[in-house]
């Protein structure tokens, strides 16, 4: 990267690459199509600015030098496609033909990938030249961003903090300014986390909206939470693009199992007011103070422009969190996770969970139940690793689909659009993920119930916050609540996210919705 940025640089001294980066990926597509800014200076002047930030943050772990061949036949070719020239960065889990998907596991170096995944061949018929691919924890079920191979990523914005996982190479790259457009993936947060705490914008569409088809997962075969593929952007416009360049005739014949649906442009663009539930809590995991105050300041611009706030009641987020999230991902017992670590060294707090994943379910039974007295959380988490039979699979399966149905009709009494609800912030400190799996409870419950949901940054955590932040106690004043008490600490100036979510399929509606919160907190801030 540092040869190709310096060989540029000697043949064209006069380009500013500031002023390139400094373009919102609309302007900067707009400008390459009507051929004002050559694709050549694009993919430089983000060449240089993701090393500079790798060596910030450890974000990247790998350049993809066949993308300096793609950008010669860019500039050789028609233009086409709408995201012609434009460099992207993908996730390490999305197969790039000729690359690793590591996963952050030693058995899978020099094992390069025989074809590219639907979604990377889909960015290529648009014109998108993907030039890096970006770290992951290791096996990806985690929300830190760390692993054997390539070490710990930082927060470009703190350096002290995570930038969130298990798409954090990404949030990293993006938040910095390294990338434009990237992409991740998302089976409990994994998209979401990263954006909030980089302070940066993502959409974790319906689950098979967008392909899989090429990306590897951290669980085989599971069924119960669902993943998803989506982009990560600095704004919404950015990603509303993406989705109408994703969202085509080569998605969708490339994948049969998607969907045919276009991007709907009227219900993006639609000013109607909207009608929009809202929670400040989960009743599960105590949002921190300036989560709070995301929330309310978010439903205050947006009642006073015109739109109708209405509460929703959020019920059972515990018995959710443990039963379909916690017990549907690990409803082998663990085997199928455990089987990923075979001749591994792990990385992190997993030696706990590795004991309990071996043993016998009657020992889980027993450790549940002493626990519980003390420690419920720890005790219904212990609960839900015992191994189910087929039977009680079928039956929870059952119960997750009739949940989300009442989900629905709840949604649907109440005549909603759309919801506002809390996201996990400011960015934990480094090595706290690890310890406070229960903290995911605000985004994993939109994995279960498969709707899509964006996140938008509104505030910063501000000195009253953090005043405020040493009251809190947390709902079930456990060493948990404890621990996150403190991963939330000294985190002044940092970004706090909201969560928009949507019915299922109607990520337009979910985009647009994002736009008009996106609109108003920059409205404030320019009147601040």
């Amino acid at each position: 990267m540092d040869k190709a940025v310096r060989a540029f640089r000697q043949q064209h001294p006069s380009v500013n690459l500031v002023s390139i980066l400094s373009l919102s990926l609309p302007e900067l597509s707009k400008k390459i199509q009507d051929g004002s800014l050559p694709p050549e200076h694009v993919f430089y002047a983000y060449v240089g600015k993701a090393l500079q930030i790798a060596r910030e943050t450890n974000c990247i772990t790998e350049y993809m030098q066949e993308s300096e061949t793609q950008l010669q036949h860019t500039k050789l070719g028609e233009k086409k496609g709408l995201l012609y020239g434009v460099p992207v960065s993908i996730k390490d889990s999305i197969n790039c033909q000729g690359h690793d998907s590591m996963l952050g596991f030693v058995k899978n170096i020099d094992k390069p990938v025989a074809e590219d995944s639907v979604l990377v061949q889909v960015l290529k018929r648009q014109g998108a030249i993907p030039f890096v691919k970006t770290n992951v924890p290791q096996s990806l079920i985690s929300y830190d961003c760390d692993n054997l191979i390539f070490g710990q990523t930082c927060n470009p914005l703190l350096y002290t903090r995570t930038p969130g996982g298990s798409s954090g190479g990404e949030g990293a790259l993006i938040g910095g300014g390294g990338s434009i457009l990237g992409f991740g993936t998302d089976l409990g947060g994994s998209l979401r986390f990263p954006a909030a705490f980089c302070g940066i914008c993502a959409l974790k569409p319906t689950g098979n909206r967008l392909s899989k088809k090429g990306v590897i997962s951290g669980i085989f075969g599971q069924k119960s939470v669902t993943a998803a593929v989506g982009p990560m952007a600095k704004d919404v416009e950015s990603l509303a693009l993406c989705m109408r360049a994703l969202l085509c005739e080569d998605m969708f014949n490339l994948d049969s199992t998607v969907p045919p649906l276009p991007f709907n442009e009227e219900v993006y663009s639609s000013t109607r007011p909207l009608r929009i539930g809202y929670y400040e809590t989960d009743f599960f995991t105590m949002p921190s103070p300036a989560m709070r105050r995301a929330v309310r300041e978010t439903k205050q611009l947006l009642e006073e422009a015109g739109h109708t706030l209405v509460p929703f009641e959020l019920t059972n987020v515990d018995y959710s969190v443990y039963n379909f999230c916690f017990r549907g991902m690990f409803a082998d017992g663990g085997v199928t996770f455990l089987k990923n670590f075979e001749g591994e060294l792990e990385k992190g707090n997993l030696g706990v969970f590795f004991w309990l994943a071996k043993s016998p379910n009657w020992i889980k039974t027993l450790l549940s139940w002493i626990t519980k007295p003390f420690v419920p959380r720890l005790s219904n988490v212990i609960r839900s690793l015992r191994a189910n039979t087929v039977e009680e699979l079928w039956s929870l399966h059952h119960e997750i689909e009739e949940s989300c149905h009442q989900f629905i009709a709840q949604w649907k009494k109440l005549n909603l659009d759309v919801m506002l609800c809390p996201m996990l912030g400011p960015a934990l400190l480094i090595g706290y993920p690890a310890k406070l799996s229960v903290a995911v409870s605000y985004t994993m419950l939109f994995n279960s119930l498969d709707f899509p949901v964006g996140v938008v940054p509104v505030t910063l955590v501000t000195d009253e916050d953090e005043k405020e932040l040493k009251n809190y106690q947390g709902y079930f004043q456990d060493w948990w609540d404890r621990a996150l008490a403190t991963a939330f600490s000294s985190a002044e100036g940092m970004p706090v996210a909201v969560q928009c979510v949507a019915l299922p399929w109607q990520e337009e509606l979910c985009l647009r919705f994002m736009k008009e919160v996106e609109t108003l907190v920059m409205k404030k801030n320019m009147i601040v």
